[in-house]
């Protein structure tokens, strides 16, 4: 009996299917899998499981959660080199695993992934957050908490913090009487929004290229990982739009005017769906 070779998205879809047991790591090293038809996913959890052994040979069984922190810190940013992209911030391949790997550059949220697979392993109590305008980690540590920029592996004080947020608050006008505790940015973020935010990523970088058959890529998978969410499905019909595949594009502005609470929005979209039915006529 033969079997067809599941394609990418459906690969994509069971992974991200449920939420308990989420594999954050593959799921993530799927993502090139539209940009590198050829990578391979496997190579990858390979590769950071044979990191995860070497990491575990330098340290002894007992060893404190503090300690274990400092060694993969070591190992991560000192001895594997680990660090950003800072000359190539935007370029797509930071958010594809197998290149971060083979490279050692990348961008905060793609390196957290890499890195907290590693935490992991070591058994520390380490989450991402999803700090506005940079992703961060945090581990738990008996004498308290410990948030560390993966970017660079500077553990960032209270003010520190408080700075890096201090614009997006002003952005938001969330200052004064309208801010909010610190504690509120630091929540951890679930393995899904991990995985959303790194297809955000790509999202804005596609768009701002008007690269919309990269784009149309990027929000086929955004919805599959977030059905619920409204906006991924427009933003996948106008992606359609923008190639010239007005019946798809009709099936999800349909979808959404049908489904959206955002009044202002509906009412574009629905003379963009006029514009788009006259096409079809």
């Amino acid at each position: 009996m033969q079997f067809d070779a599941p394609t990418p998205l459906q690969y994509f879809d069971s992974l991200v299917a449920e939420d308990e047991g989420f594999p954050l790591l593959e799921a993530a090293a799927s993502l090139a899998q539209d940009e590198y038809p050829d990578g391979d996913v496997q190579q990858v959890l390979d590769s950071v499981d044979q990191l995860a052994q070497r990491l575990r040979r330098r340290l002894s069984p007992d060893a404190d959660p503090l300690h274990r922190l400092r060694m993969l810190n070591q190992f991560f940013f000192k001895d594997l080199g680990f660090a950003g992209n800072v000359n190539h911030y935007h370029d797509p391949d930071n958010s594809y695993l197998h290149v971060v790997l083979r490279t050692r550059r990348g961008i905060p949220v793609s390196l957290a992934v890499l890195w907290l697979e590693l935490a992991q392993g070591l058994r520390l109590k380490a989450r991402g957050i999803n700090f506005p305008g940079h992703f961060l980690v945090k581990v738990n540590l008996p004498a308290g908490q410990v948030v560390i920029d993966p970017f660079s592996g500077e553990s960032l004080s209270r003010e520190a913090l408080s700075e890096r947020l201090l614009p997006y608050q002003q952005s938001q006008g969330m200052v004064g009487e309208f801010e909010v505790p610190m504690g509120l940015y630091l929540q951890s973020a679930a393995p899904r929004d991990i995985l959303a935010r790194m297809l955000r990523n790509l999202k804005d970088l596609h768009r701002s290229q008007s690269d919309s058959s990269r784009l149309l890529a990027v929000q086929e998978r955004l919805v599959i990982l977030l059905p619920e969410h409204l906006p991924e499905r427009r933003d996948r019909g106008l992606a359609h739009a923008a190639l010239g595949n007005t019946r798809e594009a009709v099936a999800d502005l349909e979808h959404y005017c049908a489904h959206t609470d955002d009044t202002l929005d509906r009412e574009l979209m629905q003379q963009r769906l006029t514009a788009l039915r006259r096409e079809m006529s």
